[in-house]
């Protein structure tokens, strides 16, 4: 049984995990929108909204454990920081939506967009 576990593994050890949502946290903030499984998915909606919530309070600290929480990727922190936690400033939750798409065609995953709810003025 696994009740009251905290995440799911994605069939994963403990490490390769941090990594796997490490770089689609940063691909996602980069990007603003990216394509993965369902599960996946699940488990970096909740990962970068707690980023996020970090990030909507700019101290070093927040700094700090936002970068080492990215693989301290400056690039990705800084514009975490300085673009898109101001975006959300008035919002208290919901920062990033999961869209399903359906499955995909090699091996019938269901697959789903990533994306930032409230999008940029230049986008």
């Amino acid at each position: 049984m696994r009740h009251r576990k905290g995440y799911k593994t994605l069939s994963i050890d403990g490490e390769r995990r941090k990594h796997l949502l490490r770089n689609l946290a940063i691909s996602l903030i980069e990007h603003e929108r990216i394509t993965t499984t369902d599960a996946k998915a699940k488990e970096l909606v909740r990962f970068i909204s707690k980023l996020i919530t970090k990030a909507k309070n700019d101290t070093l600290a927040n700094r700090r454990i936002v970068y080492s929480r990215l693989n301290n990727n400056k690039k990705a922190v800084r514009k975490l920081f300085d673009e898109i936690a101001p975006r959300f400033a008035s919002r208290n939750g919901g920062y990033v939506r999961r869209i399903k798409l359906g499955f995909r065609k090699g091996d019938a995953a269901p697959i789903s967009i990533v994306e930032f709810v409230e999008k940029s003025e230049e986008s």
